[in-house]
């Protein structure tokens, strides 16, 4: 399944019907992966293109994903990264391919799934390092580790009224700067946690809402339940939602709070108690600061996140090495400032080494990398 993906990607290309993003992908790895063949690279060489891709294609025997996805591009997409390797599309791509750093020394691995559970009275979990199966027991609700390593919160089904406790105590699961987690929460709702990030939820949701409290970034599947609303608080604004789909990132070093919507609807108000409330449709991305702008935007750029995949869509380089520094737990310094202001157009997996990125963003010619320890340093 996973080389039919790669293939069909292939084909598209080679007959000539791939959309733009396609044959970005296919073109800038192929010249990634001839980059130091001594002969001039011509993307039209259809047959040669066609034989490189195959032969790193069989190199490959496995993908692993963090997460279960559905079939759509993004997934597609992540497949034939993942299998390819590192691809990135430049805004200003350039025929030389320049000297890259050597980091075979210093070059450090992805995230993965890492996080610690802190329970209602007060005990924490590392949950990589629990066994799969039950890990805790409270309010009535058993606390799982999946063999994949998700955590499920179920409703005992012979609970008794007496036997619920409070669920007015909030447990804690946070992920460091290189590690992810997927919880399912009591009520069928599903949260796929990013790094750096927490999220506070009862054991067991009661009363008339399902409120939890985010910092970070996370992308919610809530169930749906018209007489319980959803609730999810951070730092500058309130979501409200029945049951639907959409990522909200809420990091306190970014500028500002965006909720992007995948499906049904959502409401999005201040925290301000200003009033400033508006009603997102499918596609839509309300950004906050200190009033609400909703915009349009690409749905799979906002979750690529969550496919395993960073997109890049003219994005300035200190936005994207700020990801890069959650997902790899690396510090990042600058030796100018107006290197932060350069922007770049791109896709590359999240599950390489960090010098897969670093690499083929030095394929511009126009910025340069070295890692000391647990820091990138960026050059001209």
């Amino acid at each position: 399944m996973k080389n039919k993906r790669a293939k069909k990607l292939i084909s598209r290309y080679l007959e000539g019907k791939g959309n733009s993003k396609e044959e970005s992908l296919v073109e800038s790895w192929y010249l990634e992966e001839t980059k130091d063949r001594p002969q001039d690279i011509d993307p039209l060489d259809y047959p040669e293109m066609e034989k490189v891709l195959w032969e790193n294609i069989s190199r490959q025997n496995s993908i692993k994903y963090p997460f279960k996805k559905t079939l759509c591009w993004s997934v597609a997409a992540a497949a034939v990264i993942t299998i390819l390797g590192v691809s990135l599309y430049f805004m200003k791509p350039t025929n030389s391919r320049g000297n890259l750093t050597d980091f075979a020394k210093t070059d450090l691995p992805a995230g993965g799934n890492k996080a610690v559970l802190t329970l209602a009275d007060g005990s924490k979990i590392v949950l990589e390092d629990a066994l799969k199966g039950t890990i805790a027991k409270q309010s009535g609700i058993l606390i799982t580790k999946t063999a994949d390593g998700q955590l499920v919160y179920t409703q005992q089904a012979n609970l008794r009224p007496n036997d619920a406790g409070s669920s007015a105590a909030l447990n804690t699961i946070e992920t460091p700067k290189g590690g992810q987690y997927q919880i399912n929460l009591p009520d069928g709702t599903k949260v796929w946690l990013n790094a750096a990030s927490s999220l506070s939820y009862p054991a067991r949701f009661s009363g008339q809402q399902r409120r939890v409290i985010l910092k970070g970034e996370a992308y919610f599947e809530v169930a749906k339940n018209k007489k319980m609303p959803f609730i999810v608080n951070s730092e500058r604004q309130n979501i409200e939602v029945l049951g639907t789909h959409f990522n909200v990132n809420a990091y306190d070093d970014e500028r500002t709070t965006k909720t992007t919507l995948a499906e049904g609807s959502v409401k999005v108000s201040l925290t301000n108690n200003s009033g400033d409330t508006q009603i997102l449709a499918p596609g839509q991305q309300a950004v906050v600061d200190h009033q609400i702008k909703v915009q349009s935007v690409d749905i799979e750029e906002a979750l690529a996140w969550k496919e395993g995949i960073f997109m890049f869509n003219n994005e300035n380089l200190e936005s994207i090495l700020r990801k890069v520094s959650r997902w790899y737990n690396v510090d990042i310094e600058f030796q100018q400032n107006q290197l932060r202001e350069k922007y770049f157009t791109g896709t590359v997996s999240r599950f390489g080494r960090v010098s897969q990125i670093l690499k083929t963003l030095e394929l511009t010619e126009s910025v340069h990398f070295k890692i000391e320890g647990r820091k990138i340093i960026v050059l001209k």
